[in-house]
């Protein structure tokens, strides 16, 4: 049964006295059914930031695209929205609406940090089913509260590195709620192969959450397998390590690889090509660029019409930069505003 629960809402305008035009920024909680019971007890109601243009609260009756931003492994929505947040993304928007350089738009960026660092935004008993809160409860709460064009031709999906990889994988899966991607320095994107060694014998023998808390280094591999190996009688972690004795077990190795979307485009390329605009971007700096390559090499051969883009710069020392010069003018032209 789906639960009805209060939600806190803290709202202030952004940026008293700037030149430019003054959005809204919400912060809320979101219950969704689909992260209810999730067996790490990670929260069924995470924050959710939801950035509203200047002309929301002046015109009553007027609707709005929503572009879904996604953050990347061991970050939060307030890492992107907030006055505390780094990348201050409501500023950026702020400026590049009042500039006419993008038409306004509604932004929201849901919080998937866990213990582990990170949720993957995949479908995991462990973790939750990420791709169907965002996809299915997340969506109708927003097209339910907030002035909304509710079609997938005014959807929109964007995300970096942890979030970019949640990008391909929700456009893939899900075409029927989202018609534009923009992917920006994507993790995970080839088939994850794990290895043996000592170090998957040092994680072997992580047996408690305190044993975990002294041994951070793993906190990244226990991310990606409660995302995709979960297994609900396998406590206190939930899921199956790809190593036994230091030895990969293939068939957990198969889990893995299953999750990567070059893996899955054999089968989903068909679902990207119902979208309406496909951007991936990548730094010629980034380790991560030769995987980007390989799956934008890949949606060619599958006939996926897309973009592949890249530009000096590493993983993260320009991404609030490409997503005021390149991120919002993409879907203010490929977005239906009407």
């Amino acid at each position: 049964m789906k639960k009805s629960r209060l939600l806190a809402v803290l709202s202030w305008p952004l940026f008293a006295g700037a030149a430019f035009a003054q959005g809204t920024l919400d912060r809320v909680t979101v219950f969704g059914p689909s992260l209810e019971g999730n067996l790490m007890g990670a929260p069924d109601a995470p924050e959710v930031s939801i950035y509203l243009p200047e002309s929301y609260a002046g015109e009553p009756d007027r609707r709005y695209p929503v572009v879904y931003v996604l953050h990347g492994y061991t970050g939060t929505d307030q890492g992107w929205f907030g006055p505390e947040g780094r990348r201050q993304t409501e500023l950026i928007a702020d400026r590049v609406f009042a500039a006419g350089g993008a038409d306004e738009m509604i932004l929201v960026m849901p919080n998937c940090y866990n213990a582990y660092g990170g949720c993957m935004y995949a479908n995991s008993a462990t973790t939750g089913y990420w791709e169907d809160y965002i996809a299915d409860d997340l969506v109708a709460y927003i097209d339910g509260r907030y002035r909304t064009l509710p079609e997938r031709e005014s959807r929109g999906l964007a995300g970096h590195s942890m979030g970019g990889y949640g990008v391909m994988r929700i456009g893939m899966n899900r075409p029927d709620v989202f018609s534009a991607l923009y992917a920006m320095s994507s993790c995970c994107l080839n088939e994850m192969t794990p290895r043996g060694g000592e170090r998957a014998l040092a994680m072997e023998r992580i047996g408690t959450p305190a044993e975990l808390a002294e041994n951070r280094g793993a906190l990244r591999t226990f991310a990606v397998t409660a995302a995709w190996a979960p297994n609900p009688d396998k406590p206190p972690f939930y899921f199956d390590l790809p190593t036994k004795d230091g030895e990969v077990i293939p068939e957990v190795a198969a889990r893995f690889a299953v999750n990567s979307p070059m893996a899955m485009l054999d089968s989903h390329a068909g679902a990207l090509r119902k979208m309406t605009a496909i951007v991936m971007d990548v730094g010629e700096q980034d380790g991560l660029i030769g995987s980007n390559r390989e799956l934008s090499a890949a949606m060619t051969r599958f006939g996926v019409d897309h973009a592949f883009e890249t530009y000096e710069g590493d993983h993260s020392n320009r991404i609030s930069e490409r997503f005021e010069l390149e991120v919002l003018p993409f879907f203010s032209r490929h977005l239906a505003f009407r």
